[in-house]
């Protein structure tokens, strides 16, 4: 008898995963998809720096009609010039704040209809929230999510129009700042956040016009914007950033052009960040039934882990608070 239950106990293992496979294989949506780039017009904000210049060097590299945003006329003449040297392509450039939706629509519009919008504008300032100004708040909401929707809104339209054009893609470059709350960013998380809720219930109002949403997380990167604000962040939110460490922009850009094609919804640039995706996932879609199980498998683990890292961050804000106060 005791054989018997055995054996019955080893049979159950295998069936109880496959089943949650199979089960997983029929619910998960949306389906998977394929955003081509070739002879498509990308259009990036934010394109004439860091990661977003990064993502049009790639892009026109595979063979995109690209146009990049940003409000320097100078960088983007610089950026221009850089992608047309090294990729041999020559990019649009449009000048415009995305805080202010009539130029944007105006920029949006001289462009042509857009298969690929990347939404990659961003401000950000390492400060406690006691030592922010109402204005520099409002700023970094500003630019980081009105100006998303702003970009959003100005380009859908046509966007959801286009005739035999293939499908369509969104993307928002957020950042881990977006998936957990860290000292000296109360601001910029609060913005970057925004971006989950926009992203969530925009994939829902646009997947039945073929348009796939796509939401970035990159960690720390090395751009000229990266560069300054260390320059003045607290020395505790130095001390949690190294947690996650920072990449490259080209291999940010990489990680990020990769996800856009692979039409995924949540996109992580490196292993932490993977394994942040994994403890944050709430409600995002999922495209991946294979991921959808292991977020399902790893959800009391990827837990237990977060904790720990909530840990030694509050760890490392003791001990600051400690050598402050002596």
């Amino acid at each position: 008898m005791a054989a018997i239950s055995t054996f019955f106990l080893l049979f159950l293992i295998p069936i109880v995963p496959l089943s949650i496979l199979a089960i997983l294989a029929l619910i998960v949506r949306p389906r998977p998809i394929k955003i081509p780039i070739k002879s498509r017009h990308v259009f990036i904000t934010g394109g004439s720096s860091g990661i977003g210049l990064a993502l049009a060097h790639r892009a026109a590299a595979e063979g995109a009609r690209v146009s990049i945003l940003a409000r320097s006329a100078g960088k983007l003449e610089e950026a221009k010039k850089e992608i047309q040297l090294a990729t041999g392509v020559e990019v649009a450039t449009f000048s415009a704040d995305v805080r202010d939706y009539d130029a944007v629509s105006k920029a949006i519009d001289e462009s042509g209809p857009i298969d690929v919008l990347i939404v990659n504008q961003g401000v950000f300032t390492a400060k406690e929230l006691v030592k922010h100004s109402p204005e520099d708040v409002k700023f970094t909401i500003d630019v980081n999510l009105v100006g998303s929707f702003n970009v959003i809104k100005a380009a859908l339209p046509a966007m959801k129009v286009r005739k035999d054009r293939g499908p369509a893609s969104i993307s928002l470059v957020s950042s881990q700042a977006g998936q957990v709350g860290v000292y000296g960013y109360a601001a910029y998380s609060a913005s970057k956040f925004g971006l989950q809720g926009l992203a969530q219930a925009l994939q829902q109002e646009v997947i039945a016009d073929d348009i796939h949403v796509t939401l970035i997380f990159p960690p720390d990167t090395n751009t000229p914007g990266f560069e300054e604000e260390q320059k003045s962040r607290p020395e505790v939110t130095a001390i949690i950033a190294a947690s996650s460490g920072s990449m490259e922009t080209e291999e940010v850009a990489r990680k990020a052009m990769d996800g856009i094609k692979a039409g995924k919804f949540t996109v992580s640039c490196n292993f932490e960040g993977f394994l942040l995706s994994l403890a944050t996932t709430g409600m995002s879609p999922q495209r991946s039934f294979w991921l959808a199980f292991l977020e399902v498998i790893t959800a009391g683990p990827i837990r237990l882990i977060a904790l720990f890292f909530q840990w030694d961050w509050y760890k490392a804000i003791e001990k600051w608070s400690k050598t402050k106060t002596k």
